[in-house]
């Protein structure tokens, strides 16, 4: 008889709700993240891409790097919001949903910095063929 006793506690403590505080820093971080991927990822990206269009591909736009990272991004991302959601502990929680905000921020920055140092690299490529037009047209 004891050990179904026991055995109804640890079934009872398994199945307590989760606090009140888990739910509302997992809601504040999926808002968060959405703001994120819909205000600064995609027009982000949607910029860049033009750029590199109406430049006729002199600012390079890596389109398989940042597709990688940004698929790489949202796995951890929703692996650390699923984390979030399946903890007991507020602090817990926190910890998960501050760490997927600092990924989306990350994944986010990935494409201005690859194409800063693609278009620096296009640069020097760029001034000898300025210079040796500019000795051809002046004579």
């Amino acid at each position: 008889m004891t050990a179904l006793r026991g055995f109804g506690r640890e079934r009872s403590r398994a199945s307590r709700p989760r606090p009140r505080g888990v739910w509302v820093t997992s809601g504040i971080g999926v808002v968060l993240l959405l703001a994120i991927v819909f205000g600064a990822f995609f027009p982000l990206v949607g910029f860049l891409g033009g750029v590199t269009a109406t430049t006729a591909g002199l600012v390079p736009f890596p389109f398989v790097r940042v597709t990688l990272v940004a698929l790489l991004g949202l796995v951890v991302v929703l692996a650390l919001v699923l984390l979030a959601l399946t903890r007991r502990h507020t602090a817990t929680s926190v910890v998960a949903v501050v760490l997927a905000v600092l990924v989306a921020l990350a994944v986010t920055a990935y494409p201005v910095v690859t194409v800063a140092i693609s278009s620096a690299d296009r640069a020097g490529e760029v001034w000898p063929i300025v210079t040796d037009l500019w000795q051809r047209f002046t004579g």
